[in-house]
């Protein structure tokens, strides 16, 4: 039986989630099909028929496509509506590939469905980085191949190599970056987040050994959900001694992290979900044990600039965004059945379950996160809400997703239950209040020199898991900011900071002047 506020309650009817392993990748598909092919999966999923209906379309923005992305909304979403044959009312994509986004698209999706505004709405997302990796270096090769059999001129002989595609691509980054950041290498993901993870450790008083056997738990049991779930990247179970320790499949990355505690991004991933009104579900006869509703979300952030951070052992943020959200549905730790934490690196939910009080032995993930389910970019958490609710049709009650961007920058949180939810609509910006949690922000300066006490520090690592050298954020008696080095000659220092013997983060030391314009930390 229907009621009069069914037709504003948003559930969830339809998933779909496409792995493309062709035994070529450069056979594979691009993301535009990646993503057509989630949308008809889930579309089947719901029993047909839907696609024509929707009324809303977000796509999660996308980076293994580049000719697909620019100028937004001019590329991919309308391709893809063209691609499927659909003109839906509202076309939006995010501004780029934030692991939050799937979850705020979520969200949105419900508060269309909740203030009238649509009847069938859609979200979908897919990455192609390991086709566009494969044909990117095959034309290489081939351009290669053809200039070294055309006859040169002397003077062309002479020119120097091109760059490397890493090489290129790392460039790029850079160019993204102040120079300040360049110049002493905090560029991609791997030289960030291990500043929350050195300074997290030091705050809750672990020893190295005691805080990467939490992160190889956490992980060991992501893994475990892979092995559960047909749709995972890599459906494989790890030991967490299989996760600690290095190897050649599990080199390490950047202190304290190996490979099997990182987002695996070089994937062909596509997912996608369908969210209706439970009034129309009802009309279409969509059986009840198949619905999962919507509940509400919030979102909250840290500062865009990772530097402007008012400490790297908690995230205002992050703990806004998840204890809202529970507060938001009526909920206790204790009530979810399915946790799903953002996991690019262990200090994401490492940090989100002592927000919530979630003990360690309760498995973080129902898809297998980012190393084992896979990583997409920014549609990571498009197949974890997919997952999860093909958990909650088979079993519990409620599930709470968490989506991380940026660099431990934007949060947002929500909630799917089969519990029947408020059909209002509802604000899930919470930026006031994080912002009143936060302390003063440490002013940053370029060229002291002098005592200080180390904030946190990352140690990158080669592909023969050398240290390359080790950055360093250190308070100066004035309580500013200083951004500095140890470089790879300085093995007494680098081993000071990796070893576990003693811990780095609070100890003092002097900054000094060095080669190069460099200031490097001496502890």
């Amino acid at each position: 039986m229907t009621n009069s506020n069914d037709a504003r309650i948003p559930v969830i009817i339809g998933v779909g989630q496409i792995n493309d392993k062709p035994k070529d990748d450069a056979d594979g598909l691009d993301t535009l099909q990646l993503m057509k092919a989630a949308l008809e999966r889930a579309d089947k999923d719901a029993g047909g028929g839907w696609l024509a209906r929707i009324d809303a379309l977000d796509v999660v923005d996308q980076m293994s496509w580049p000719t697909m992305t620019w100028p937004p909304l001019e590329k991919i979403a309308p391709a893809l509506t063209s691609a499927l044959g659909i003109s839906p009312k509202h076309l939006g994509q995010t501004p780029d590939p934030s692991g939050d986004g799937p979850v705020r698209l979520l969200n949105e999706a419900a508060n269309r469905i909740a203030s009238g505004e649509a009847r069938s709405c859609a979200v979908v997302g897919g990455e192609a980085l390991r086709t566009g990796g494969r044909r990117a270096a095959a034309a290489a090769q081939k351009e290669a191949e053809r200039k070294a059999a055309a006859p040169q001129p002397e003077a062309a002989k002479q020119q120097k190599p091109k760059q490397e595609k890493k090489e290129f691509l790392r460039e790029v980054s850079r160019r993204n970056f102040k120079p300040l950041l360049a110049k002493y290498g905090l560029i991609a993901p791997t030289d960030i987040y291990p500043l929350y993870e050195n300074a997290t450790r030091a705050r809750w008083g672990q020893s190295l050994a005691e805080a990467n056997l939490e992160s190889a738990r956490i992980w060991a049991g992501m893994s475990q959900a892979a092995a559960e779930n047909p749709d995972a990247w890599l459906p494989k179970r790890y030991t967490a001694e299989e996760i600690l320790t290095p190897s050649a499949d599990n080199r390490p990355i950047s202190f304290p992290y190996n490979k099997l505690m990182v987002a695996n991004n070089v994937v062909n991933q596509g997912a996608a979900i369908i969210v209706t009104s439970l009034a129309v579900a009802k009309q279409a006869a969509i059986p009840e044990s198949r619905v999962v509703y919507i509940g509400r979300g919030a979102a909250s952030h840290e500062s865009d600039d990772f530097l402007a951070r008012d400490r790297y052992d908690h995230s205002p943020g992050m703990q806004v965004s998840l204890t809202r959200t529970l507060e938001l549905n009526g909920l206790k730790t204790e009530d979810l059945d399915y946790v799903e934490f953002y996991s690019c690196f262990p200090c994401i939910p490492k940090m989100a379950r002592r927000y919530i009080g979630l003990p360690v032995e309760k498995r973080m993930s129902v898809y297998g996160g980012l190393t084992f389910g896979g990583a997409p970019i920014g549609n990571c958490m498009t197949h974890a809400a997919a997952v999860m609710t093909l958990r909650l049709r088979e079993n519990g009650t409620h599930g709470l997703l968490f989506g991380n961007g940026g660099f431990a920058t934007h949060n947002h949180s929500l909630v799917l239950t089969r519990r029947p939810v408020d059909g209002t609509p509802a604000p899930y910006d919470y930026q006031a209040e994080s912002d009143a949690k936060r302390g003063p922000v440490p002013t940053l300066v370029a060229d002291y020199t002098g005592p200080a006490k180390l904030e946190t520090y990352v140690v990158p690592y080669d592909r023969n898991g050398n240290a390359r050298f080790a950055i360093v954020l250190a308070l100066n008696p004035a309580g500013e900011r200083v951004l500095c080095r140890v470089p790879a000659e300085d093995k007494e220092g680098l081993e000071f900071l990796t070893s576990g013997r003693t811990e780095p983060v609070g100890t003092q030391g002097q900054i000094v002047a060095g080669p190069d314009d460099y200031i490097f930390w001496k502890h």
